[in-house]
């Protein structure tokens, strides 16, 4: 078991210790109420003015209701086919098809009202509602834009939803009931009107052919990219690739206008969605993707969502912000902010979507991008886990990394959290996939629910999680209709707590869903502390367990204290407490006994299984004497996202305040944030600074009485290390018995491309992923691509060869420079039935036509010595689409980069024989020409 707390470390525990010693001591006192040394008057004037409270100035309170128009409630079905007649193909109406519209609308969503409101929903998240091309895609692969994320008008509803005015009227009602309305809005990319001269969509680096201006001169867009300046570009030149228009139409459906000309896009083909380049220049399968370098797209992208902000939207969710150039948003997310202050609305609230759970990436989008918050996709994938029986600790390593978003300006405090959603799929699938079923998936269905309510963020619920819907998988078949559904795949779903298919109505206020979650809501309503007040980590179980957290507020200090076991047995934990001798009442659920502190700080408390339990302290903290002194674990010098860190003694609730200035300057103080909980820390981006400034911090602290006390430390800013810098070698290999497995061309090779490792300057640590053939293997650490420097078993310098045996499946190798460790971890994989390579060159192999995972001709061998699965077929030349679909149907297919349900992959062809091989533990396709 591990029990997370403010441990002191190095230079902290030293000074605190030799304190406690010149110290008197009392028996009940905490080490921090040793008086400090006294603080010269105009250093506690400074003090006292940098001294603040963890910021809670964006909203923190909200409960957010996430709901796809289109599957929600068919209000109107005069709209369902948008007035574009009956043929499916052309309207996009046909309720029957997954992938299609079903009939819902704004008004269906107006006429369910009291129902969202019954949740105890403060704000609706609406998917994108603009107007969209009804219909894209030929073969097995055309769908409809019910989702809303191809706009062609980005100024009008789109007419299956209803109108403008219909929208207004919608925002209103909320409004009168105390609930916020957000839109769902893409900046990056408009619906698939642009195709390209060539006929090819693979994509085109940079490198290969970079952007050029209209009289042909080479240029990077990165020197323009947050300026006012961008050179003159020409459609037939300026690209990779030729835009043209297939029907004369199309050049000119785009609204606003400036949408329609051709320069304001990349043109580069589609994305590979492999963490590279293209993930920012190319086409999200297809769509055409904005120029956002561009000062017109930024300008004009602002214009448009500015009239939406007037029209009385409370706040934007921001579709794929990963795919946009970060100077766009520190352009962009600002101008948006402050032109809603201007109309009246300052609790104006954007968030982004950004697909990764890593907190160092999603910050970055925060703090450097300047948008108010984002999608907590790491919460996510840590409450999925938690949620099936994973390790508590996950989420303990989670929670604290929220650091990591602590800036002037924003914190993790904001984040919304959720379970689930309309791309990766429903937690309820997760749950009934990781082996639950009948009255225990119900209980772990509620059990990850209370976690999220409970945490820290912003909790939201994907429409139809309250009723118990599942689904088979994500996009397409985890966006059921909440209405009488026609949908055979929807309605043979095995829904949670209920007898009830999607074949009916599906708005039960009765559902142990429902009422769990509204019970939860008006729990954070009666306790708002439980909502945005400071958590700080108390216990996780290493395995499955408990996780427990305080949750406390500078307003009043009473401490709650906050359970949550995933195990299916009760467990009793002992957790710190900010009070000694005080009553914890039992708050949440119903029945819960009282427990209580003892004279040492701390509480017994027995957690049911399955369950979440909430206890509140009876009295405030006792008043403090005086603020412990802060003792600065920031070493002398500072690079790249520096870590700044104090240790806090005492163990209370205390608020740390960091600020910087150049050393010896006097400046003003700049604050770089306030943090509420152990460990006390910011990071500071120094990337820009000179190497060799040096730099002055200040960090106060301001205990829960409000005293203060401050210290301060200087550093130097260093390069930021990586690969040759800062310590770090150039290149780190894997070298060994597989590298002829891995492409290189021969074994125990330090200098070949693909077994070389990637720095992560996040975590100091080089990875490579790999996937050799099932064997036994052996290896080394190569440094700098020779044999001069390598490390071996134990970290030993030229030591003993590292043995590995693999299943076949992924193995990602991790290095840590300072230890000299290497490990390898492989992803087990448990092969599928079947395997099939279905696109349009389907039927150039003998199948009856395209696009058909069940075809015979279609299917991959398994090699079971590899593990991996080969198509080899003689086609055509030309260009072709596939993707690979699972057991001869598309429930299970993979993408482009390997992604599942992801954008179609591409093949450019000279014509004859030609092998496909797939590896199901990445997903990924390798095609093998002649």
């Amino acid at each position: 078991m591990r029990r997370p707390s403010a441990v002191l470390s190095g230079a902290g525990a030293a000074a605190v210790a030799a304190a406690l010693l010149l110290a008197p001591t009392a028996a009940t006192a905490r080490p921090s109420v040793v008086r400090p040394p006294t603080t010269p008057p105009a250093q506690q004037a400074e003090d006292e003015a940098l001294a603040a409270t963890s910021l809670r100035e964006d909203l923190t309170r909200e409960r957010f209701y996430f709901v796809m128009a289109d599957r929600f409630e068919n209000g109107d079905t005069t709209n369902d086919d948008g007035g574009y007649g009956d043929d499916p193909l052309v309207s996009g109406l046909d309720p029957t098809h997954k992938g299609f519209y079903h009939g819902g609308d704004l008004e269906g969503i107006r006429q369910r009202l009291d129902y969202i409101e019954g949740l105890g929903t403060t704000a609706i998240w609406l998917t994108p509602s603009f107007l969209n091309r009804p219909v894209q895609g030929t073969g097995a692969s055309v769908s409809a834009g019910y989702h809303g994320y191809w706009i062609t008008d980005f100024t009008q509803i789109d007419p299956h939803l209803g109108t403008n005015e219909e929208l207004e009227g919608l925002i209103d009602e909320a409004h009168d009931r105390g609930m916020k309305v957000f839109f769902d809005i893409i900046t990056n990319h408009t619906a698939d009107v642009i195709q390209y001269a060539e006929g090819s969509q693979t994509y085109i680096s940079k490198d290969a052919e970079p952007f050029r201006d209209a009289a042909g001169q080479a240029f990077d867009d990165r020197d323009y990219a947050g300026t006012d300046d961008f050179p003159a570009l020409d459609a037939a030149t300026s690209f990779p690739y030729t835009p043209v228009f297939p029907e004369p139409g199309d050049a000119t459906v785009k609204v606003p206008a400036w949408l329609n000309d051709p320069t304001m896009y990349h043109n580069r083909g589609n994305a590979r969605f492999d963490g590279g380049e293209s993930d920012v220049y190319g086409d999200f399968s297809g769509l055409d993707d904005l120029f956002t370098a561009r000062p017109e797209v930024v300008t004009g992208m602002e214009d448009i969502y500015k009239a939406w902000v007037d029209l009385g939207i409370d706040g934007f969710r921001i579709d794929t912000v990963k795919h946009v150039n970060i100077e766009f948003w520190q352009q962009f997310a600002p101008a948006i902010t402050e032109h809603a202050a201007s109309v009246g609305n300052d609790d104006f609230f954007s968030f982004g979507e950004v697909y990764d759970a890593d907190p160092a990436r999603l910050s970055r989008f925060t703090t450097e991008g300047g948008i108010q918050s984002t999608l907590d996709f790491g919460f996510q994938s840590r409450a999925q886990s938690f949620g099936g029986g994973g390790s508590a600790q996950q989420l303990a390593d989670l929670f604290e990394l929220d650091d990591m978003y602590t800036d002037a300006d924003s914190n993790a405090y904001s984040l919304p959290t959720f379970l689930g959603n309309h791309d990766m799929g429903r937690i309820g699938m997760f749950l009934r996939d990781a082996g639950a079923e009948g009255d225990e998936l119900l209980k772990r269905d509620q059990m990850a629910h209370a976690l999220m309510y409970l945490v820290r963020g912003q909790p939201v619920v994907y429409y139809g999680d309250e009723q118990g819907f599942t689904g088979d998988g994500g996009d397409q078949d985890a966006r059921q209709d909440m209405f009488p559904s026609q949908v055979a795949s929807y309605n043979d779903d095995e829904l949670i707590g209920t007898d009830a298919t999607t074949a009916e109505d599906n708005f039960d206020p009765s559902h142990p869903l429902y009422t769990s979650l509204a019970d939860l809501a008006a729990l954070r309503e009666e306790h708002p502390t439980l909502a945005d007040g400071a958590m700080v980590q108390r216990y996780a179980d290493e395995g499955e367990g408990v996780y427990a957290f305080s949750r406390i507020s500078d307003d009043d200090d009473v401490e709650y204290l906050v359970a949550v076991n995933n195990s299916d047995e009760p467990r009793t934990v002992t957790l710190d407490t900010f009070t000694q001798r005080t009553r914890y009442e039992g708050v949440w659920p119903a029945g819960t006994k009282d427990v209580w502190a003892s004279n040492a700080r701390t509480a017994k408390v027995t957690v049911p299984p399955l369950e979440a339990v909430v206890y509140r302290a009876t009295k405030a903290m006792r008043p403090a004497r005086w603020a412990p002194t802060p003792v600065f674990t920031t070493g002398a010098e500072v690079s790249g996202r520096a870590e700044v860190s104090v240790d806090v003694p005492g163990g209370g609730f205390d608020q740390v305040t960091f600020a910087v200035r150049d050393a010896g300057s006097g400046d003003d103080w700049e604050v770089l944030g306030t943090d509420d909980n152990a460990p006390y820390r910011v990071f500071h981006d120094v990337r820009g600074l000179e190497e060799g400034q040096e730099l002055e911090y200040r960090a106060v602290v301001r205990d829960h009485s409000g005293n203060v006390a401050g210290a301060g430390t200087t550093a130097v800013v260093t390069p930021e290390p990586g690969p040759g810098v800062g310590g770090e070698p150039t290149a780190v290999a894997v070298a060994g018995s597989l590298n002829s497995e891995i492409g290189c061309e021969s074994d125990w090779q330090p200098d070949c491309d693909e077994a070389q490792m990637t720095y992560d300057p996040a975590t100091g640590l080089w990875t490579l992923v790999v996937t050799p053939p099932a064997g036994t293997y052996e290896y080394k650490v190569a440094v700098n691509r020779s044999w001069d420097e390598n490390y071996g078993a134990g970290g030993e310098p030229g030591g003993a060869n590292i043995a590995l045996t693999t299943g076949g499946g992924a193995v990602t190798f991790t290095y840590d420079t300072r230890t000299h460790l290497v490990t390898a971890a492989e992803e087990t994989v448990v092969q599928p039935g079947e395997v099939a390579l279905a696109g349009d060159l389907n039927s150039e192999i003998g199948c009856t036509a395209d696009w058909q995972p069940a075809c015979d001709q279609a299917q991959m061998t398994l090699d079971e010595t590899t593990g991996r699965w080969a198509l080899t077929v003689d086609l055509p030349a030309g260009s072709y689409s596939y993707k690979v679909a699972i057991d001869r149907a598309w429930t299970e297919n993979y993408g482009a980069g390997g992604v599942p349900d992801g954008p179609n992959m591409t093949l450019d062809h000279p014509g004859g024989p030609v092998t496909f091989v797939y590896d199901h533990g990445t997903h990924r396709v390798v095609v093998q020409q002649a």
